[in-house]
C-alpha cells in the first residue's frame, strides 16, 4: 500500500468522527502527492493539488521542506504546473513562515534572473522568521553589492513588514457567549483528559466546552454574520488554572479567523472577556495569537448609603450587576476609544486591553511576528549602519527615584535586553528579558515543538542556560496514545537541544520526573527568569512564569521573553507553628488570612507573591511558590539566607549530578555547565560579593500581608466548595477551612504526590504508618490510598534510607517500570497505591478517581471534572490538604478529628519552619540594568 493510498484510508476514517484531512507533515507523502502532480493524466491529480496547496503544513517540517523545493521549481519555470503559475508559487512560499521557504526565497531573490529576483524579494519583504543563516547570507550579499539585498534589508530596516499591515479595525461588533459562570479554568477550554489529542488541531478543538456549546456558538455566527462571537467568563476570571495554548487554539477555531487559506486549522484573533478580566498566563496566551482579552468588570459591590461594601451572612461582598453580557448581547468594541459600546452607551473601558504592545500583536496577527520583527529591523539597521526608525511602540521604562527594588525589579533589571534607561526600571516598565532556564512538558510539548517548527527553529538559543523537556504528565499509563506521541516528542526536543526525559536512543530508562521538580534542581541561581510549558512553573529559587506552549517555544528559540515587570505583594510570617502542623497548612492558611485582611479582594492575583521563607530548602520552600499558581498570582519569589540558599544549590548539585551519571547529559554539555554556574552562584555568596537575592528595604509593594503562625491550629483544606449556592464561587480556590469543619465526612479516595510533595511528604507517610502501627498492631486503609512520589531520585533515597520498605510492606500494588501500567485504573481498592513518579491524578488525563467520589488530596487542582468527576447523583469533590491528613483520613475512611490527627503524627517533625529572625532587606544601592545585548 502507497503512503497515498494509506492517507486515502485515513481520510474516510476520519470522516466517520466528522473530522477533516489530518494536516500533512511528512515528506514521503507530499513526494507521491507532487508525482501525481506532475502527472497531467492520473486520477488523484486534482485531489493532490488540493492536498498540496491547502492542506500542508508549513514551517521546518519535513513536508515544508518538500514543498519549498517544488514551489522554486515551479518559480524558477524548471516544472510547469497550469494551476499553480510562478506567482502563485511565489504567494505560497509567502504563506509558509519560515524555514525552507525563506532559504527557497533567498535563493531565488539573489539568483541571476532579475524578474525572478525582483518577484522574490518583494515576499521577502513581508517575511519575519528569518533565522541567524538567513540574515548572514543577506549581509554577505549585501556586502558584495548585491542590489536586491540592498532594498530588502532597507525594507527590514524601516520595519515596512509591519507599517505596511493594516491597522486594526476601529470598531468591533461582538456578540457575547457566557461559556460559564465563575471562573473558567483551561480545563473548560481544553480538558486534560484529551491531551493526547492537542496536536491534531481539528480534533482537539471538538472537546472544547461542550458539543451543544460548540452548535451555540456556530447558531449565533449564522444569526449575527457580522459579530465575532466572545466567550465571557461571567463572575469569574477567564483562563485561570493552566496556560495552554490549545485552550486559545480551541477558542479561535470556534470564534477566530483563519491565519491563511493555505494552512489549515489555525485561527487567530480570539475575543474573551471576564468579569474579572483574564488571568495574566492566559492572556499572554491570547497576545500570542493577536488576541483581545477584555475586562468587563459588569458586576460590582453593592454598597451601603455610607459608601461601604455590603456583605452577605457569609462575609462575602454582594454584586450587584453594573450591565448585562447575557448571551446573545450585541456589543462594540471601539479600539480607538478603548471602551465597549451597547448602541451608543458607553458600558465600561477596556483600555487595559489595548496597550501599545498588544495592539502591536493584534495588527501583526500575533506577538511571535512582533518579537521576531524587532529583531530582524535591528540586524539591518546595524548591517546598513543606519539610525533605526522609531515602528514599534517604545518600550515604558519607569524609574522612580527614592524608590527601591524588589527582588522581581531586581531579577528583571539583572536580565534586561535592550534597555535605555540608565536607572533602574520599576514595576509596570515593558522589559525583554534573558532566559536562563526553559521547561517543556509533555502534554504541550507537542504543540511547543509544532510552534518550533512553524516559526522554523531548528536548535535551541545558546544564550539559554538549560532546558527540559518532562514526561511527567503522561507519566500513570504507558498506553498506546502516549506510545505514539511521547517518543516522536522526546527526538524532537533531544534533536533540538532540551535535556529529555526519556533517551531517544535508549542509553537510560526513561525518567517521569515531576517537571517543576527537575526545573527547580536546575536552577542554580536566585536571579534567573525560568519559563514553563505550565502554571506550576513557580521556582523557589530565581522567578518563574508558567506560559503557554508558544511562548516557552518563542523562549527556546530566542532565549528571550518580553513582559511588563510585574507589582509584587510581600509575604511574611510571624507567631510559632505548633508541632502537629504540616507547612502545607502555613500555605493555605496564607491564603485564608490575605482574603480575610482585605474584604474578600485577591491581592496576589496578577502580581509577585515575594515571600520571605528564609529558612526552608528549596525543596520546601517550593511548596508554597507552587501554589501560588492557585493564589492566581503572577509568579512568586522565595527570599532566603544566604546559608539556606548555599544548601539549597548543594542539593541541586547533587541531582544534576546523578542526571549525569545515569547518561542524560548532552553534546553541548548543559548539565555540566549548569554544576558551574551553581559553583560560581556558591562562591559568590561566601565571598559575600553576591549575597542571597532580598529587596530593597525602601522597596514598594502593592500590599503586604503577614500571617500569623499562632493562628493556625488545625489542619487547612482548600474546598471546592462544589454545592454553594453561587456557582460563581465554586472552584476558586478561595475557600480554606479547618479540618473540624468537616468531621465525620467520609472519605473515598486519598491522594499523595504531584509537584505539592518532596522527599519529607514521602518520609512523613513512612512515620505515620510506624506510628499508626505501634499504636493499632498494624495499619489498614478503609478508602485507596494513591501515592506517587516526585522523581526517581527521591525514591532510590527512600530505598537507600529504609523508608521505602515500609511502604512497600503496606502497599497493595507497586510500580514496575519494566511492566509500566497500559490502561487507566477505574476502580481502586482499599489499599496503598505506590505509583510511578509523575503527576498522577492531579493531571485527569489518564487517571482519576471514580466518579462522585470525595477526594483528599495533596495536588493543586480542585477543578470541576479534573481529578474527579461528577455523577447525576453527586459531585465530585478534589478536598485540598497536607500529606499527613490525607494518610490518616484514608486509614479513617473519613476526615479525623483534631486529637486523632495529633496523635498519628505525634512525635514526628512535620517542618523545621520558623519566620527568620531578622528582616530579610538590605539597603539600597544604585542600580543600573545590564541591559544584555
Amino acid at each position: 500500500m502507497s503512503l497515498y493510498t494509506a492517507y486515502l484510508q485515513e481520510i474516510e476514517d476520519r470522516k466517520l468522527e466528522g473530522l477533516h484531512p489530518k494536516p500533512i507533515d511528512s515528506s514521503d507523502l507530499l513526494a507521491e502527492i507532487i508525482a501525481q502532480i506532475k502527472d497531467t493524466q492520473n486520477e488523484h491529480r486534482e485531489a493532490s493539488l488540493n492536498f498540496f496547496i491547502y492542506n500542508t503544513l508549513p514551517g521546518t517540517t519535513s513536508a515544508a521542506d518538500a514543498k519549498a523545493q517544488f514551489l522554486k521549481e515551479i518559480a524558477q519555470g524548471d516544472e510547469v504546473i497550469a494551476e499553480i503559475t510562478p506567482t502563485f508559487a511565489l504567494e505560497l512560499l509567502s504563506h509558509m513562515k519560515g524555514g525552507p521557504s525563506v532559504k527557497v526565497l533567498l535563493d531565488l531573490a539573489l539568483s541571476d534572473d532579475a524578474e525572478i529576483a525582483a518577484a522574490a524579494a518583494e515576499v521577502l519583504k513581508t517575511q519575519v522568521f528569518l533565522y541567524e543563516a538567513d540574515m548572514e547570507r543577506l549581509e554577505a550579499a549585501y556586502k558584495a553589492g548585491n542590489a536586491i539585498a540592498t532594498s530588502i534589508l532597507e525594507s527590514y530596516a524601516k520595519a515596512e513588514f509591519f507599517t505596511k499591515l493594516p491597522d486594526i479595525e476601529e470598531e468591533i461588533e461582538v456578540v457575547t457567549y457566557i461559556a460559564a459562570e465563575g471562573d473558567i479554568s483551561t480545563d473548560l477550554l481544553s480538558p486534560g483528559n484529551q491531551a493526547h489529542s492537542r496536536s491534531d488541531r481539528e480534533l482537539h478543538g471538538k472537546c472544547m466546552i461542550s458539543p451543544e456549546a460548540q452548535d451555540e456558538i456556530k447558531a449565533l455566527q449564522a444569526k449575527h454574520p457580522n459579530a465575532k462571537v466572545m466567550l465571557i467568563a461571567e463572575k469569574g476570571t477567564m483562563g485561570v488554572g493552566s496556560s495552554r495554548m490549545s485552550g486559545v487554539n480551541n477558542v479561535a477555531l470556534w470564534a477566530g479567523k483563519q491565519a491563511s487559506p493555505y494552512i489549515p486549522f489555525v485561527n487567530f484573533a480570539p475575543i474573551v472577556a471576564g468579569t474579572n478580566g483574564i488571568s495574566p498566563i492566559f492572556l499572554t496566551t491570547v497576545g500570542v495569537t493577536g488576541g483581545i482579552g477584555l475586562d468587563l468588570k459588569n458586576w460590582v459591590k453593592k454598597l451601603d448609603s455610607a459608601g461601604k461594601p455590603m456583605v452577605d451572612e457569609n462575609g462575602d461582598a454582594i454584586l450587584e450587576q453594573a450591565y448585562s453580557v447575557e448571551t446573545g448581547t450585541v456589543l462594540t468594541i471601539n479600539t480607538k476609544e478603548k471602551k465597549l459600546y451597547k448602541g451608543d452607551e458607553a458600558l465600561v473601558d477596556v483600555s487595559s486591553a489595548f496597550t501599545p504592545q498588544q495592539v502591536e500583536f493584534m495588527k501583526a496577527g500575533g506577538s511571535y511576528a512582533v518579537v521576531f520583527g524587532k529583531k530582524l529591523q535591528t540586524f539591518a539597521a546595524e548591517t546598513l549602519g543606519t539610525e533605526m526608525p522609531a515602528v514599534f511602540a517604545p518600550a515604558k521604562e519607569i524609574s522612580n527615584d527614592d524608590q527601591g527594588l524588589t527582588a522581581v525589579e531586581k531579577i528583571f533589571n539583572k536580565n534586561a535586553v535592550g534597555v535605555n534607561s540608565k536607572k533602574a526600571l520599576h514595576s509596570g516598565s515593558d522589559v525583554r528579558v534573558k532566559v536562563n532556564i526553559v521547561g517543556s512538558q509533555d502534554t504541550t510539548g507537542l504543540m511547543t515543538s509544532q510552534e518550533l517548527e512553524s516559526m522554523a527553529a531548528t536548535v535551541i538559543s545558546p544564550s539559554v542556560d538549560g532546558a527540559y523537556q518532562s514526561g511527567c504528565h503522561t507519566a500513570s499509563v504507558w498506553d498506546s496514545k502516549a506510545q505514539a506521541n511521547i517518543p516522536k516528542l522526546m527526538s524532537f526536543m533531544n534533536k533540538f537541544g532540551l535535556i529529555t526525559a526519556r533517551d531517544p536512543k535508549g542509553v537510560y530508562p526513561p525518567m517521569t520526573d515531576v517537571i517543576h521538580k527537575v526545573l527547580n534542581d536546575i536552577t542554580v541561581d536566585d536571579t534567573a527568569i525560568i519559563i514553563g510549558g505550565d502554571s506550576h512553573t513557580r521556582m523557589s529559587k530565581g522567578v518563574a512564569f508558567g506560559a503557554d506552549s508558544g511562548t516557552v517555544a518563542l523562549a527556546l528559540a530566542t532565549g528571550e521573553a518580553t513582559m511588563p515587570i510585574p507589582e509584587s505583594v510581600k509575604v511574611t510570617f510571624k507567631g510559632e507553628m505548633q508541632s502537629h502542623m504540616d507547612f502545607r497548612d502555613v500555605v493555605h492558611a496564607t491564603q485564608a488570612q490575605m482574603l480575610k485582611k482585605f474584604g474578600g479582594e485577591n491581592v496576589f492575583q496578577g502580581r509577585v507573591i515575594e515571600v520571605h521563607i528564609g529558612t526552608l530548602l528549596a525543596d520546601q520552600a517550593f511548596t508554597f511558590t507552587d501554589w501560588t499558581a492557585e493564589m492566581k498570582a503572577k509568579a512568586s519569589i522565595c527570599i532566603s539566607q544566604d546559608d539556606t540558599l548555599i544548601q539549597s544549590l548543594e542539593l541541586a548539585k547533587k541531582r544534576i549530578q546523578i542526571m549525569i551519571d545515569k547518561g542524560m547529559e548532552n553534546e553541548t554539555q548543559t548539565l555540566h555547565g549548569l554544576i558551574k554556574l551553581a559553583d560560581k552562584r556558591i562562591a559568590g555568596i561566601q565571598s559575600g560579593e553576591q549575597p542571597a537575592l532580598a529587596p530593597d528595604n525602601n522597596a514598594k509593594y502593592y500590599a503586604e500581608v503577614v500571617v500569623d503562625l499562632d493562628e493556625i491550629v488545625e489542619p487547612m483544606i482548600a474546598d471546592p466548595d462544589v454545592n454553594n449556592d453561587d456557582v460563581s464561587k465554586r472552584y476558586t480556590h478561595d475557600v480554606i477551612r479547618q479540618v473540624s469543619f468537616y468531621e465525620n465526612k467520609p472519605v473515598d479516595l486519598g491522594f499523595v504526590g504531584s509537584c505539592m510533595v518532596h522527599k519529607g511528604d514521602m518520609q512523613i507517610i513512612a512515620s505515620m504508618l510506624r506510628n499508626l502501627e505501634a499504636q493499632n498492631g498494624e495499619v489498614s486503609f478503609k478508602a485507596p490510598l494513591v501515592v506517587a512520589p516526585p522523581t526517581y531520585n527521591i525514591v532510590d533515597e527512600l530505598k537507600a534510607e529504609g523508608d521505602w520498605e515500609i511502604l512497600k510492606k503496606y502497599a497493595g500494588f507497586e510500580f514496575d517500570d519494566a511492566k509500566p501500567k497500559g490502561e487507566a485504573r477505574t476502580k481502586y481498592e482499599n489499599i496503598l497505591y505506590l505509583e510511578r513518579p509523575g503527576c498522577n491524578l492531579c493531571m485527569g488525563n489518564q487517571e482519576k478517581a471514580e466518579p462522585g467520589d470525595t477526594v483528599i488530596a495533596t495536588s493543586t487542582r480542585l477543578f470541576q471534572g479534573r481529578v474527579v468527576a461528577d455523577t447525576a447523583e453527586k459531585k465530585g469533590e478534589s478536598l485540598l490538604g497536607s500529606t499527613p491528613l490525607v494518610v490518616l483520613s484514608t486509614v479513617l475512611g473519613r476526615f479525623p478529628t483534631l486529637e486523632e490527627y495529633k496523635a498519628s503524627v505525634a512525635g514526628i517533625n512535620l517542618t523545621d519552619f520558623a519566620p527568620p529572625a531578622e528582616e530579610m532587606t538590605t539597603a539600597p544601592v544604585e542600580f543600573i540594568p545590564v541591559s544584555n545585548v
